[in-house]
């Protein structure tokens, strides 16, 4: 497992350091190929510390984040919940690897800048083709409310994304 980790506020000690990387190196169990992790660290102005870890398997993505009043407590819980991410999604991690279909994006164009607005972050990511199902999978493991892919059953580019009852919606552009 290639770990890339930075501390943002703070400075990441060595003994934290081989902390995260000998709980991580336990994961490689899991995986036939070499993934690679991402850790990063911060402390916020109240003391607060956010752990966030993303590891990057063929295409899949799993990431989990946690907070607490210490940088121990939420560097472990977050590595528990990606090691409780992968047990739960461990047959269909499977099937997903077996595939390694990965399409670069585009180049997209600049975003106008509005003058109340400000552009702070640009993700650049690469999408391969897969189910709305795997979508839904995806957007679960990542935590998030929504997830962009590439449908492999229609070849459109869509969104899935958590309403607020609870369920899950689709976006699909239609040609006018």
């Amino acid at each position: 497992m290639r770990i890339t980790m930075n501390g943002k506020n703070l400075t990441v000690t060595e003994d934290l350091k081989n902390r995260i990387e000998k709980k991580l190196g336990k994961m490689d169990r899991y995986f036939r190929q070499e993934v690679d992790a991402q850790v990063r660290l911060t402390q916020e102005k109240n003391l607060r510390y956010i752990a966030e870890i993303t590891i990057t398997v063929g295409g899949m993505m799993l990431r989990a984040e946690e907070t607490s009043d210490d940088i121990i407590k939420s560097a472990d819980r977050a590595v528990d919940k990606i090691e409780r991410q992968i047990r739960r999604h461990r047959t269909r991690l499977e099937k997903n690897l077996h595939e390694e279909i990965i399409v670069q994006p585009e180049e997209q164009e600049a975003p106008i800048e509005q003058e109340s607005q400000q552009l702070v972050r640009v993700k650049r990511f690469a999408m391969k083709p897969m189910t709305v199902e795997d979508a839904i999978l995806q957007m679960d493991m990542l935590g998030h409310s929504f997830f962009l892919f590439s449908n492999a059953e229609t070849g459109i580019v869509s969104v899935v994304y958590r309403r607020n009852d609870g369920n899950i919606g689709m976006l699909e552009p239609t040609n006018l």
